[in-house]
């Protein structure tokens, strides 16, 4: 594997007057390289390095492979093409591919991440026997699992309810705790039990992820597409403080 930068281009096809060039299909191509070709408009063939024949040297490729151009398999987002995906990269949408670090890859990991703690969470209600609670981090699990989804095939997420409640409804209540539950707001402190505890980390935790949300969502003008997405997340903060609220005053 080789990879085509402009200086390497430039410096190749000094004085050359040509309307193709190839390169093997393992080959990296840099977003200013494409420029460079395009700009020239300059045809960029990949071939496939497994049908060249006996000892001929790895760039040679005989005339009659040449209709044997391969079109790339993968397409760099920030521009370039690859045929096979690298290891410290993945799919962002489709064939086009990003480095794993993307925002957006990074937002899909924490949701993945926050799945498996809202699960730990639901291990924990099922040993002390509450089920209701299990059912409720359930449907919370199932919100969670549908808004990756919906970021993954650009579906927009609509109206949802949990604990048998409108998104308003968790808003209101987790805002005015005294009007529901005879409390105010509550500070979770080690007395109050794991189970509590679990479901404030569930509540900070939900919180991060939103951040992660808004960095992949924002553009450089700081409008903020999936305003859906993140209507979403800040209710479920609201809503794990409302389970909070509830397993301490005793219903659950």
């Amino acid at each position: 594997m080789s990879v085509l930068t402009e200086s390497k281009l430039r410096m190749e096809l000094k004085k050359k007057d040509i309307k193709e060039f190839k390169i093997n299909k393992s080959d990296i191509v840099t977003p200013s390289a494409k420029a460079y070709l395009s700009e020239k408009n300059i045809r960029l063939i990949i071939v496939d390095e497994e049908i060249q024949e006996g000892n001929e040297p790895k760039n040679t490729t005989k005339i009659n492979n040449v209709d044997k151009g391969i079109i790339p398999k993968y397409e760099l987002v920030e521009g370039g093409f690859f045929q096979n995906k690298p290891e410290f990269m993945t799919q962002l949408y489709g064939n086009k591919l990003v480095y794993k670090d993307h925002p957006t890859i990074v937002l899909r990991g924490k949701l993945d991440s926050f799945q498996a703690k809202i699960l730990e969470a639901q291990i924990l209600a099922h040993k002390n026997k509450k089920t209701s609670l299990v059912e409720d981090l359930e449907g919370v699990l199932a919100l969670v699992r549908g808004i990756l989804k919906s970021e993954v095939i650009g579906e927009e997420l609509k109206e949802f309810t949990l604990l048998k409640m409108k998104e308003d409804e968790i808003r209101e209540m987790s805002h005015h705790p005294e009007k529901y539950f005879n409390k105010g707001h509550m500070f979770p402190n080690y007395e109050m039990g794991e189970i509590v505890l679990a479901l404030n980390s569930l509540r900070t935790g939900i919180r991060e992820v939103e951040i992660y949300a808004l960095k992949a969502f924002k553009d450089r003008d700081g409008e903020v597409k999936r305003k859906d997405i993140m209507r979403y997340l800040n209710r479920l903060s609201s809503c794990f403080y409302v389970m909070m609220l509830k397993f301490n005053a005793g219903q659950y």
